[in-house]
């Protein structure tokens, strides 16, 4: 007898308790083996393939493209050791993997199982379906002389096995949902499909009217990585006395620097790199800036490392993908970091770990065409810098008017971790290096 197991919504991580089903990777009666991704969900982090542990044929999905699901809800039931025509059966019942590449001994392979034709094929026992998240499976019945119609459910196990019988059923319209199995413990056979294919169609029940509704503009719902947004900029504002500073700077010679990096061959030097290395330096001299507020404890704490975080916008939406131990790497690291994890962003793959765990926020909302702004800090952090676009304009060098290379740059700061001295200190030393890139040097 084949033993039904049900996977659930695993926790993916880093506080999140809900994740919204984009698209599901199977369709009931598919077989799957251990560690298969099944279904494509999107948290309030990134968009992530569940894999399943266990190897079997699929009996049921939960929950409907475009649905939220809480951790630890249903997501689908698999009937493990049981099959028609090839099955993978596993070694073991699960892999207890919870994200592709983790905690699965690749090195036991899968059994193959093959029903000789003319064999009886195990029954598949109906899983239970949790309430609320689907409607209740339909129940087994004893053996029966004919199939017996039966409402159809959106979702829920199906007893059916072999796969020209589910090739039967989808090749005329036949929804085994809507069937009652003869076989054993309700399994549905070809003769019950063959047995719905003769039955009259049920007249046709006419479509409700339309209901009108009041022309009151679209709704957006503010859920996923949206609603995530929302949420933490709106704490940010609750919690954080944030106040802002800002200057114009000279970057003239910073962008000279950086073609002359570029020149001599390797990898490209990015303008975010340079000012990222700058924000690094400038940290180590204001380490205030680089803490978070424990508000159990009333401490500020500071910390050790500055996990850079740095805004980029995709088709998603904006996220802060961060850098570990920023202040370890140089120019050529950190550029080679940013694009990878760009890259990564705007292809939706980004890990929940690539984007918590940041101290510190660079901005460069330069990329949009506008100079200055009032950065949100990036809650629980202290601090965030923005940057604005490198624009030709007049600028007093030398005594002489010139056209020059300049960027306003913007520190936004929580006040409880220090006052406008240290946070004017620390935006005054930016510009000093994005002014002459030879402060920097004297500093690393």
């Amino acid at each position: 007898m084949p033993q039904v197991m049900e996977f659930k919504l695993p926790d993916l991580g880093e506080g999140l308790t809900e994740a919204e089903i984009v698209r599901w990777l199977v369709a009931v009666g598919d077989v799957v083996a251990i560690d298969q991704p099944v279904v494509e969900v999107e948290t309030a982090k990134a968009m992530v393939e569940v894999p399943c542990p266990y190897g079997g044929v699929v009996t049921a999905r939960f929950g409907e493209e475009g649905t939220e699901l809480p951790v630890g809800a249903p997501l689908i039931t698999v009937a493990v050791g049981a099959g028609a025509d090839e099955v993978v059966e596993p070694e073991d019942s699960g892999s207890g993997n919870v994200l592709v590449g983790y905690g699965t001994d690749h090195s036991r392979t899968a059994r193959r199982r093959r029903v000789r034709p003319g064999s009886a094929a195990p029954a598949v026992a109906a899983a239970p379906a949790p309430a609320p998240i689907a409607p209740a499976p339909l129940a087994a019945t004893p053996i029966a002389p004919a199939p017996l119609a039966a409402t159809p459910v959106a979702t829920g196990p199906v007893a059916v096995i072999s796969p020209l019988v589910r090739k039967l059923a989808r090749d005329h319209g036949i929804d085994l949902r809507a069937l009652r199995g003869s076989g054993p413990e309700g399994l549905i056979l070809r003769a019950d499909v063959e047995a719905a294919l003769r039955a009259p169609e049920p007249a046709a029940v006419p479509a409700p009217a339309p209901v009108a509704v009041a022309a009151s503009g679209e709704r957006i719902p503010l859920k996923g990585l949206r609603g995530v947004v929302a949420e933490k900029l709106s704490r940010s504002r609750r919690e954080i006395p944030d106040a802002t500073c800002w200057v114009d700077a000279d970057a003239t010679e910073l962008m000279a620097a950086r073609a002359a990096m570029n020149a001599v061959g390797g990898p490209k030097i990015s303008v975010l790199a340079l000012l990222a290395r700058i924000c690094t330096a400038a940290l180590a001299k204001y380490p205030e800036l680089n803490s978070t507020v424990d508000l159990a404890a009333n401490e500020i704490v500071r910390l050790p490392s500055v996990h850079l975080g740095f805004a980029a916008q995709t088709e998603r939406g904006l996220v802060v993908p961060v850098v570990r131990d920023a202040q370890a790497r140089g120019a050529e690291s950190l550029s080679a970091e940013f694009a990878r994890l760009t890259e990564v962003a705007r292809a939706g793959k980004l890990a929940p770990a690539d984007l918590t765990g940041g101290t510190f926020t660079l901005n460069n909302y330069g990329v949009f065409g506008v100079d200055g702004s009032t950065p949100i800090i990036n809650h629980p952090e202290a601090a965030m810098l923005g940057v604005g676009r490198i624009v030709a304009k007049p600028w007093v060098h030398e005594g002489e008017l010139a056209v020059r290379k300049v960027v306003q740059l913007s520190l936004t700061f929580d006040h409880r971790v220090c006052d406008g001295g240290t946070a004017g200190g620390f935006l005054r030393y930016v510009a000093d290096c994005v002014e002459s890139p030879a402060v920097l040097l004297r500093s690393l």
